[in-house]
């Protein structure tokens, strides 16, 4: 467990919280006709116990996840060496309201609890001893995918400083559409370049972007999508014949467009975009309704490359436009295509980068932080600080510099309400953590981590049966195969020194069968239902099998279990050992699934990227260890944006080839290289072959 204390002049919330924190960004929330950005933090065990941070940025949002993030990690390797996990009380781990000598006496024995800023925009930039054992956030896998590409770009034309490309893997020269993309490097953070493209202030948006400046909020469906309505005048554009749909000349033009957003774990963003319709907006005289192809925004930092000052980040704009306009721009040059709807949209990437440089203020970071009192009613005294009458959800935290704190820690006085007894007006305030010591480990052979002294038993995959069928060949669709690592890329030998990544090999384990279930309700435990696999007598008698139930939101709901083997005995004292035996914490911070849709439609492909996953962090992860298994249970549904990826691969699975690598993620030098623990190849799956699930 860690603890993470609120240090301020008059308090209002503290706690001590542990291991099974989940934190989770809820994305945009309206309040107060203002848009804040919501995190919302609670025990996996036990939701009850749960509470809501809001901050003014979502850059702030970021800095809150991290600096829970390097809490809990820097505290599960202390308390995993010592005695001090014995001093700290689970059922109190969010107690939000807890009384201060009560939170020093758990920390006894922990080390001095040490001020590291004056507020979120500080927490996590000074140096810890977590340093000694972890990679530095700027070298966290942001560089590059962690899946083979699938497309081939080449770069047609630079245009303002920004680089114009198109996919030229597979072209068909009777194809209709190509996809381009445009791709700058702006100097401003990705959570300013975030900001700045979600923004529908007309006026600000009027300074960067030629044709999508005229925008209106129809509808928040939630705090990671919604729908926008747009016009323009087409007397700026004269060849309109780029888009999907042919149209009469009139006067306006208008169209309706959905946003989904996330921010991946390496703090790239990814904002897509769909053509939409919607009841509060139908067509209006006077205007031509047209549909604007999907497109795609893609912001990863840059922070931490070689010969880099600042804040830098690389923008990347993707679209599927009308490919014989195209072709003869960029082999004639034709000024046609220059006034086009899709050029403008490419164009965009040039606005941002010259509207961002020209407006220094907007890298200047905000300190405005809000708290959610409305959490659970763990103690009876949270709500001296609430209003029924009042409708507003968060007190204002606002961080002011302070020259000194050396009073905080000794003013145990509760928070005073304002005149009106409805908001609290904090400043001074300090954040401070356990600053836990960490110790070096004995080196370990990461090369031996089955029995190689036990002669191999032979894994035959047609002793074991699952409900989806093992595919042939790769014309079969609705079944698995197991690829090679060869595909993926993983953190070689020398990654804590130059950050480079190898090619994957075979996996450790065999893919031995798969099944495909549908459930009313999620379930959870699948290992010791009587008819699974592992009940049965040929899986008894195997050394080990790891299970991995991806329980799948829909409905009905559905399961995808993965049944993986080992021949031999796996070595206790190797990284697979200490996971398959080790504490949930050690399992949610190791491990890792990498992603990779091989063929299907593009926007799937830019919504489920490439990048590794930590899935302990993404979404709750349960697990059950018994006999020769350990059944990893992974909820996708506990997150609203992993949710809301699967709804739209689920709307196109049955034309999509998927691969999956799971791995144990290594960080120390005796761990390294990684190596792929196993894979599935996905083929064109189809929801109705899912058997039901018998209770």
């Amino acid at each position: 467990m860690f603890m993470i204390v609120w240090l301020m002049q008059k308090p209002i919330r503290r706690g001590v919280v542990g291991n099974t924190l989940m934190v989770e960004e809820l994305g945009r929330r309206k309040v107060n006709d203002g848009d804040l950005y919501v995190i919302r933090f609670y025990n996996r065990l036990d939701e009850e116990k749960k509470g809501e941070i809001a901050c003014a940025t979502a850059g702030e949002t970021r800095k809150w996840m991290e600096a829970f993030d390097q809490a809990r990690q820097q505290a599960e390797y202390e308390l995993s060496q010592g005695s001090t996990r014995n001093r700290l009380n689970v059922e109190d781990e969010i107690d939000l309201d807890g009384h201060r000598p009560r939170v020093r006496r758990y920390a006894h024995d922990l080390k001095k609890l040490i001020r590291i800023g004056h507020g979120p925009e500080t927490l996590v930039r000074r140096s810890s001893n977590l340093g000694k054992h972890q990679r530095p956030s700027e070298f966290t896998e942001g560089d590059a995918a962690d899946a083979v590409e699938a497309h081939e770009w080449r770069c047609v034309r630079t245009v303002n400083g920004v680089r114009i490309f198109e996919d030229v893997s597979d072209h068909k020269p009777l194809s209709k559409t190509v996809l381009v993309k445009a791709v700058g490097v702006v100097d401003a953070s990705p959570d300013t370049v975030f900001e700045v493209v979600l923004n529908l202030d007309r006026l600000r948006r009027y300074e960067w972007d030629s044709f999508t400046g005229d925008l209106e909020l129809v509808d928040s469906l939630n705090g990671h999508s919604d729908v926008v309505y747009g016009s323009y005048d087409p007397r700026s554009l004269s060849s309109h014949k780029l888009m999907c749909c042919s149209y009469r000349w009139q006067s306006k033009r208008d169209f309706i467009f959905s946003r989904q957003w996330f921010r991946g774990q390496d703090g790239t963003y990814t904002i897509l975009q769909f053509p939409a319709i919607h009841k509060k907006r139908p067509k209006k005289s006077g205007y031509r309704r047209i549909k604007i192809s999907p497109s795609s925004w893609e912001i990863r930092n840059l922070r931490g490359l070689a010969g880099s000052r600042g804040h830098r980040c690389l923008v990347t704009h993707m679209l599927e436009i009308d490919s014989g306009g195209w072709f003869k721009w960029k082999c004639y040059q034709s000024s046609k295509f220059e006034k086009s709807i899709p050029y403008a949209l490419l164009n965009q990437v040039s606005g941002l980068k010259a509207y961002i440089s020209a407006n220094p203020a907007l890298t200047c970071e905000s300190s405005t932080t809000l708290v959610d009192t409305k959490t659970s009613d763990i103690s009876g005294s949270i709500s001296e600080f609430e209003d029924a009458d009042d409708a507003e959800e968060f007190y204002d935290a606002i961080a002011a510099d302070s020259s000194s704190s050396s009073d905080d820690d000794e003013d145990d006085s509760d928070a005073e309400l304002d005149s009106k007894g409805q908001r609290v007006k904090l400043k001074n305030v300090s954040w401070a953590i356990a600053s836990l010591a960490l110790k070096a480990k004995k080196a370990m052979d990461a090369n031996n981590e089955l029995d190689h002294s036990v002669d191999p038993v032979n894994l035959d995959s047609s002793e074991f049966c699952g409900s989806m069928q093992k595919g042939k060949g790769e014309s079969d669709s609705n079944c698995w195969t197991s690829p090679s690592g060869a595909g993926f890329k993983i953190r070689g030998k020398t990654y804590l020194k130059d950050s480079a990544k190898v090619a994957g090999g075979d996996p450790l384990l065999k893919l031995i069968a798969v099944d495909w279930f549908t459930l009313e309700t999620p379930r959870s435990k699948v290992a010791l239902h009587p008819k699974c696999l592992v009940q049965s007598e040929a899986g008894k008698n195997l050394p080990f099998i790891l299970i991995v139930n991806l329980q799948v939101p829909a409905k009905p709901n559905y399961s995808l279990v993965l049944y993986y083997a080992a021949d031999r005995p796996v070595n206790k004292n190797s990284l697979l050992g200490r996971f398959i035996d080790g504490n949930d914490a050690f399992r949610d911070a190791r491990f890792k699934l990498i992603p990779s849709i091989v063929h299907g439609y593009w926007m799937v492909k830019r919504a489920v990227g490439s990048k590794a996953c930590l899935l302990g962090k993404a979404v709750s992860c349960n697990y059950l260890r018994q006999d020769n298994f350990l059944e990893i249970d992974v909820d996708i549904g506990s997150s609203s944006v992993a949710k809301s990826i699967i709804g739209l691969v689920l709307g196109y699975v049955t034309s999509l080839v998927v691969d999956l690598a799971i791995l144990i993620e290594g960080r120390e030098e005796k761990e390294l290289p990684e190596y792929i623990l196993g894979t599935v190849r996905l083929n064109k799956v189809r929801l109705d072959t899912a058997v039901p699930l018998e209770n």
